[in-house]
């Protein structure tokens, strides 16, 4: 009775404040923020051109209006970026932004989650800073990157946007695994491993639980890692496809990390949205991406800094040689890929290397069969389409976020420059250069 009462009086007030509200008026909707973003050239990511003398009009964080002759509405905010050129926000679909080696044993066994924490802001800052504006990380310990995705959309820290994996999926000695240790060697964390077609369901289930807006599945030997050969498969076809059957049911793209031929094609045929590395592709595996949609994500430049750095950091032989056994390998059939018309978004792997040098790989994509503008697209148009963000980002039209870059010269004639990037903007806000 005494419940009944209670809802009944509840109800009798916000029905009064309600008329009363209604009485007054209701306040007016503040006006939107109005921004204009002048250059002297856009890259079109839709149609494969070129505007000269562009108008962005934006409102908040879309994009209104695109176009040479718009008029500047009235009390907008005008940003002459004068002789630059500008383009869409790139976009990374293979980050690991919550950490980046420095040395082998003490990454292991001297960090914990704890110091990986406190630092990732930093290297998610550098990489919005280089004109990456949205980006998809595929693998985290401890769900670091779901809470940095979080923390940059509750505003707390600046940051890309963030499609995050949580715990990468791996088999009991694969990739993901602790391996080349001795068995009494246990770190206590949350494991990614699973192994048979039950445990692979409830972990991709506790993954989108905590937080996974994409699935990530080891599902092939990797480099950097002391497991058996980087070519090998390390899931039965019968776990890949439950794995990519569960992770659609509940709305999630799957990322199979794999660098052998049988992995690759295993990995397709279950039906995954993308391979990762791809190195050792062969010509059934082309064929079956080409025919499946299948997109590849080849990181073609971290062979070098691996090369030239990993030994430094105590990176044991076993690991370089399996390095020196895929790099060139991987750049060869990238550019069989390309010839073959296969989809291709742009990924890069960072945190392997230092975060904010993701537009290193442009240059190489050129060199080993791209345009520079099948490499600019590779990383807005493609891209945004592998992480299911068509008219989103990538693109400067209207209805998609105001996410912008620029730089001083012209990356269509010199892909280099999208590696000196001089103004971001991310969601109408001014990130970098540009006051």
């Amino acid at each position: 009775m005494i419940t009944h009462s209670l809802r009944l009086a509840a109800a009798l007030v916000v029905a009064g404040a309600q008329s009363l509200s209604a009485q007054r008026g209701a306040a007016p909707a503040p006006a939107p923020k109005v921004v204009v973003v002048r250059a002297a050239k856009l890259v079109d990511t839709r149609n494969g051109t070129t505007i000269a003398n562009p108008v962005v009009v934006i409102e908040d964080d879309k994009i209104k209006a695109v176009g040479p002759n718009i008029a500047v509405p009235a009390g907008a905010q005008v940003i002459d970026l004068k002789s630059a050129t500008l383009l869409p926000g790139l976009i990374d679909c293979h980050t690991h932004v919550t950490s980046q080696p420095s040395d082998y044993y003490e990454d292991i066994f001297r960090r914990s989650p704890i110091d990986y924490a406190v630092i990732a802001h930093i290297y998610a800052k550098r990489t919005l800073d280089a004109g990456f504006t949205t980006i998809r990380d595929v693998g985290a310990g401890e769900y670091l990157d779901v809470a940095l995705k979080r923390a940059i959309d509750k505003g707390d820290i600046p940051g890309p946007r963030m499609i995050p994996a949580g715990l990468a999926i791996s088999s009991t000695g694969g990739h993901g695994d602790l391996t080349g240790f001795s068995p009494y060697v246990k770190i206590e964390n949350l494991s990614g491993v699973a192994d048979g077609v039950d445990a692979i369901r409830k972990l991709v289930r506790q993954n989108v639980k905590y937080g996974a807006d994409v699935i990530k599945v080891l599902a092939g030997g990797g480099v950097l890692s002391e497991e058996e050969n980087v070519g090998g498969p390390q899931f039965s076809q019968e776990e890949l496809n439950a794995l990519v059957e569960e992770a659609h049911m509940w709305g999630r793209r799957v990322a199979a990390h794999a660098h052998g031929a049988e992995p690759i094609k295993r990995a397709i045929k279950a039906g995954v949205t993308s391979v990762e590395h791809a190195s050792l592709i062969d010509d059934e595996g082309i064929r079956l991406a080409k025919e499946h949609g299948t997109y590849l994500v080849m990181d073609i430049y971290n062979d070098d800094y691996i090369l030239a750095e990993y030994s430094r950091m105590g990176y044991p032989e076993r690991i370089m040689n399996k390095e020196r056994q895929v790099g060139r390998t991987q750049r060869e059939n990238f550019q069989k890929a390309v010839r073959a018309g296969v989809k291709l978004a742009f990924g890069t792997d960072a945190g392997v290397y230092p975060h904010g040098w993701n537009a290193k790989q442009f240059a190489h994509m050129v060199k080993w069969g791209m345009t520079p503008m099948q490499a600019i697209q590779a990383a807005t148009l493609n891209a945004a389409d592998l992480i299911g963000w068509n008219g989103k980002v990538g693109v400067v039209e209207p209805g998609a976020f105001a996410d912008l870059v620029a730089v001083a010269g012209d990356p269509l004639t010199d892909v280099t420059e999208l590696e000196r990037v001089t103004f971001v903007m991310k969601g109408g806000v001014v990130e970098k250069g540009g006051r």
